[in-house]
């Protein structure tokens, strides 16, 4: 080979290595953003306590008045509920912010009556000016759009998109006359006291084709604008403004959705509370039937486009760092939702930070079976009771701590915080596979027994039971309200209940709300006796459920001797011991074991 040739061969290579090179940034940085993904997120927000308890909202009849049916439905049958999401269409075109008071008559008294009803309230909204809207009330809305175009508040002098709802252009979040116009649009809703946007998935259009060819950039005021920048904006511009409005605002936006953007949707620290997109009422199926039903008219064969993808998608999007992440609480799509997959799609999300329950078919569990109404009430009374424990992990999270929710080991497993671990069930089987890490263990419903870790076994669960396993040494604080979940009932509210399971030294943290004040438990165990101090700048009532495999012989707290059947009781059969203390119970607790 003579070196003309050689150098010939070098200087092609060198050329398909900038080509490969260039085609990657092409492709990818406008997506993905470069050149570090950890330097685009922060740490996620203070999501406010509020948005931990149960979502509701429904995607067939979209009024005011199927709003209030289902409110007063989950009120009389006593199923949790804080949160009412109403999606789309609200709007007399996408998006002009008012409110079509055909399907939702008088605004600003319906919302005020939402409020006095102690209901939060997220609406649908997205990025997009629309020329055409194809299910609101003004479907052609020409003028409306020239208007907001020739004013220069769309970025690419009003290009177009066609978009799932219609045709439209991008609001232009770099220009301030075109954010005052928006935000003087949303003033309205605002003043009603809505508490959120849904930030629906319209940023991820934001690019324009050449032929077969994508362009992953828009003009905006400030110049060129990856797709990236512009999904970032839309994500933080969008939250930062409803702050300033409602110190509790929240936005509920994707974390992942499939393998779409795999660097997640909004940054982390704009992601207060996340879902990950819209999948089937279906679920894998391969295994025994749950229940016995004759007509196997439940049992759906669509393969992984239902809760297996949904379990994968909130993994994932833990495992980059999201925080408060959950699904539509048995899928978005489709007419009708198989009641065995509804029970188990509700179990998992139990501990999932959103319990977002919502989307096609029918959510009037009253008007399902009764099995379902009672189990998804029990389960999202426990989701409910669950909130201080996973609260604490909101300001962990925010302080640079460790996130809810931990993938471990084992098909889908993965720790919900630090004492529970979740192995959820994702196809129509009684049995699952179960991989206990190194340690001891407990099940949630038999939590007599230790389990010597470094195992795997299958376990069947009714539909009532759920895959969950408690580390001995957990410290667990509830707010046990009701009699569903079996902890407790309405006598425990107004009280703190902490779970105990003494192991060694252990200490946990709760926060309140408001202002994130401290109270610390710390449980150390020693060969004669259990030692528990509640150390707590606030004077408060609690509860103390400790697991003991014998009656203690006495107890004392800040040296004074409490009285058994007055002061506390000893369950014998479930190895229960429970305190109760009102008013000031800080301070330390000696348990002499016998």
């Amino acid at each position: 080979m003579t070196p003309k040739t050689k150098k010939r061969i070098r200087n092609l290579s060198i050329l398909f290595s900038l080509l490969v090179i260039g085609s990657y940034f092409y492709l990818f940085w406008p997506l993905w953003g470069m050149p570090f993904q950890a330097q685009r997120h922060g740490h996620p927000p203070l999501t406010p306590a509020w948005a931990l308890e149960c979502w509701l909202w429904e995607d067939d009849i979209n009024t005011a008045d199927r709003v209030d049916e289902l409110l007063a439905g989950y009120r009389l049958h006593d199923i949790p509920l804080r949160t009412i999401m109403i999606d789309s269409p609200w709007s007399l075109r996408y998006n002009d912010f008012e409110v079509d008071e055909k399907r939702y008559p008088n605004p600003a008294a319906w919302f005020a009556k939402l409020d006095s009803q102690q209901y939060r309230v997220v609406l649908w909204m997205t990025s997009m000016v629309d020329s055409y809207s194809k299910d609101t009330e003004i479907k052609e809305s020409e003028a409306w759009y020239e208007k907001a175009r020739q004013a220069g508040y769309l970025v690419a002098e009003g290009e177009q998109n066609k978009w799932w709802k219609g045709k439209g252009a991008f609001v232009d979040y770099s220009k301030p006359e075109a954010m005052e116009w928006w935000h003087n649009m949303q003033q309205p809703l605002f003043d009603y006291g809505i508490d959120g946007w849904k930030l629906d998935g319209t940023a991820t259009l934001f690019w324009k084709q050449l032929g077969p060819i994508p362009f992953f950039y828009k003009k905006t005021a400030r110049g060129i604008m990856t797709t990236r920048q512009y999904m970032d904006h839309y994500y933080r511009d969008e939250y930062a403004y409803g702050l300033t409005q409602n110190p509790e605002f929240v936005t509920l936006s994707r974390s992942m959705d499939r393998g779409f953007h795999p660097e997640g949707f909004a940054p982390i620290d704009a992601a207060p509370v996340t879902w990950v997109g819209d999948q089937k009422h279906s679920w894998e199926s391969g295994g025994d039937l749950s229940e016995t039903d004759d007509a196997h008219t439940d049992l759906v064969m669509d393969g992984v486009e239902g809760i297996e993808m949904a379990i994968e998608n909130v993994l994932a999007s833990a495992k980059l760092g999201y925080n408060i992440i959950g699904s539509d609480v048995a899928g978005f799509s489709g007419s009708t939702i198989p009641p065995r997959l509804y029970i188990r799609w509700a179990q998992f999300s139990t501990f999932c930070g959103l319990f977002l329950n919502g989307g096609h078919g029918e959510r009037a569990l009253w008007k399902r079976s009764q099995q379902e109404l009672e189990i998804i009430r029990q389960y999202a009374w426990l989701h409910t009771e669950l909130i201080p424990y996973m609260y604490a992990y909101v300001v962990q999270a925010h302080q640079g701590g460790a996130v809810l929710q931990k993938p471990i080991e084992g098909k889908y497993q993965y720790m919900f915080g630090e004492n529970l671990l979740i192995a959820p069930i994702y196809k129509d089987d009684l049995n699952r596979e179960i991989v206990l890490p190194e340690g001891k263990w407990r099940y949630w419903f038999e939590d007599d027994q230790v389990i010597e870790g470094s195992t795997r076994f299958t376990q069947s669960f009714p539909l009532n039971e759920y895959p969950i396993y408690i580390r001995e040494g957990a410290i667990i604080p509830m707010d046990i309200k009701r009699h569903y979940s079996g902890l407790g009932d309405s006598s425990f509210q107004g009280y703190t209940t902490w779970l105990i399971y003494p192991h060694l030294d252990q200490t946990f943290s709760v926060y309140t709300p408001l202002d994130q004040v401290e109270t610390r438990v710390d449980v150390t165990e020693q060969s004669e006796s259990l030692h528990i101090l509640i150390d707590s700048g606030l004077i408060s009532s609690h509860i103390l459920r400790v697991q003991l495999s014998g009656q203690p012989v006495y107890i004392t707290h800040r040296g004074v001797s409490l009285i058994e059947s007055k002061d506390y009781i000893y369950d014998l059969a479930s190895q229960k011991l429970t305190i109760k203390v009102q008013g000031d119970g800080r301070g330390e607790y000696v348990l002499v074991k016998n």
